[in-house]
């Protein structure tokens, strides 16, 4: 029997594994994908946000401002790719005064730092290529930006180093309520524990609804973005965001910590909760209104789009992070939408001292803060690159141009704990595919290391685990 069961290694479940391992605690992560951050982590803005816009009071609000705080720290122990660039909303008139006044007056409710207005020209100094009509600005200098796919590695790594099992390609299919304990069944067995965290984001309320009385529906907020390539990176150092709206924060234009740009998200309610479909009219929608901020938006420079979905609570705009009142031992985090990213360390936090005061376990004194990164040739000297290729001659072989990608990192990626079982989880630790091509040059070649290094056939090898195999063999003139 498992302490903790976490359903769910999107970014939620992966800071609670990590803060979880700082105890002596046995405690396995379930995920239902092929690889952790593979929901609503992967496909979201990155921003880790300032906290000005919670409403005074909510759990989004306080740990929304307690996570970008924590984030400081973190990022340092765990070598994410994070930069504190700070953020703009803005205002074209006077008539949007009201509303960006007030997210001023929230921001210091919230105790957020350093928040300031200012004016047309103070706008322009700092941001030549925003709007030249620009009125004022509510400016929040820490925000920042992150790479919230990598941040997910990051922090599992960490939580797998320091004892934490993780099961992925586990979905959960029931959870019965015993007297004092729970048994989660999966597709690969039954797993029980004496608690259990629910991080399974669109799939939080299904989880919750097994135990407990008290029913929840979460319901999937589609948003659609264009990436742009590292060209169109200088447009804007700051992230700029319009006024919000009921719908969310609005579409933004933000640089990348890997100095690509991107623009959006779109904010349309759906059903589906695995549509993750762009469509043209959303890209469309966010792209003029992007234009709004900046005229001088390159679309000649756009290398992809993709979507995200948020997990909405029906009735309910504030994050549930609570014990299930009549599920001893079950800790629900429901509707953990944006601000998520941010207030996620917070949450952990939140998380570990519901379960160490029903478990009561002794700190782990063992755990290891840092986790060594994942060291990319580019990112080298030419000395240290030098002494690399000299030792591993994989080191010198380029596997995607558009990037820099060598076969000796796609190989690390591979072989690193929890390491890369796909394409896709290959792209996201080494950005192979991920630049102007688009995997157009090295996806067959990515392929090919990842079916000798996991000795399966190249048409054993997917996209991103399940049925999103590249090649299929033909067999008697039948593929």
């Amino acid at each position: 029997m498992y302490d903790v069961v976490i359903i769910g290694a999107g970014i939620v479940g992966v800071t609670a594994a990590r803060e979880l391992s700082k105890y002596k605690l046995n405690t396995v992560v379930l995920e239902m994908n092929a690889d952790v951050g593979e929901g609503t982590t992967k496909a979201n803005s990155g921003i880790i946000h300032a906290g000005y816009d919670c409403e005074p009071g909510t759990q989004k609000a306080k740990l929304n401002v307690l996570g970008n705080e924590l984030y400081n720290k973190l990022v340092e122990e765990l070598h994410i790719p994070y930069r504190k660039n700070g953020a703009f909303v803005l205002a074209f008139s006077e008539s949007d005064m009201p509303v960006l006044k007030y997210e001023f007056v929230k921001a210091e409710a919230n105790g957020v730092p350093d928040v300031r207005m200012l004016s047309h020209d103070e706008i322009l100094a700092m941001e030549k290529n925003i709007n030249p009509s620009v009125y004022a600005a509510l400016y929040a200098p820490t925000s920042g930006i992150i790479s919230p796919y990598e941040a997910a590695i990051a922090f599992a790594e960490s939580a797998y180093l320091n004892g934490v099992n993780f099961c992925l390609n586990t979905k959960v299919t029931n959870i019965e309520k015993i007297d004092g304990y729970y048994n989660i069944s999966t597709e690969k067995g039954i797993f029980q524990a004496k608690a259990v965290v629910n991080a399974a984001g669109l799939y939080s309320d299904t989880m919750n609804n097994y135990v407990s009385a008290k029913k929840y529906e979460i319901y999937p907020r589609r948003g659609e973005y264009l990436l742009f390539d590292r060209s169109a990176g200088s447009l804007m150092d700051i992230t700029v965001f319009q006024l919000p709206t009921k719908l969310g924060k609005g579409v933004l234009i933000s640089p990348t910590v890997h100095g690509n740009m991107f623009i959006g998200p779109s904010a349309e309610d759906i059903d589906d909760k695995g549509s993750t479909i762009t469509t043209a009219a959303g890209l469309q929608k966010i792209t003029l209104e992007a234009r709004l901020t900046s005229s001088a938006i390159p679309t000649d420079k756009v290398i992809t789009s993709f979507t995200g979905l948020r997990a909405c609570l029906k009735g309910n705009d504030d994050f549930v992070v609570e014990e299930a009142q009549d599920a001893p031992g079950f800790i629900n985090c429901l509707g953990i939408n944006s601000p998520g990213l941010s207030s996620a360390p917070a949450i952990a936090l939140k998380i570990a001292e519901m379960i160490c005061s029903r478990l009561q376990p002794d700190f782990n004194n063992a755990f290891i803060a840092e986790r060594q990164p994942i060291k990319l040739l580019r990112e080298q000297s030419l000395k240290e690159q030098n002494r690399m290729i000299a030792e591993n001659a994989r080191y010198g072989v380029i596997v995607c141009r558009c990037e820099t990608v060598t076969e000796g990192d796609v190989v690390d990626a591979i072989t690193r704990p929890l390491g890369a079982r796909n394409i896709d989880s290959v792209k996201r630790r080494t950005r192979a595919g991920g630049g102007r091509c688009q995997g157009g040059f090295c996806g067959s070649k990515v392929m090919e290391i990842l079916a000798r290094e996991l000795n399966i056939k190249p048409a054993e090898v997917t996209k991103y685990g399940g049925g999103s195999n590249i090649l299929y063999e033909r067999r008697n003139g039948v593929s």
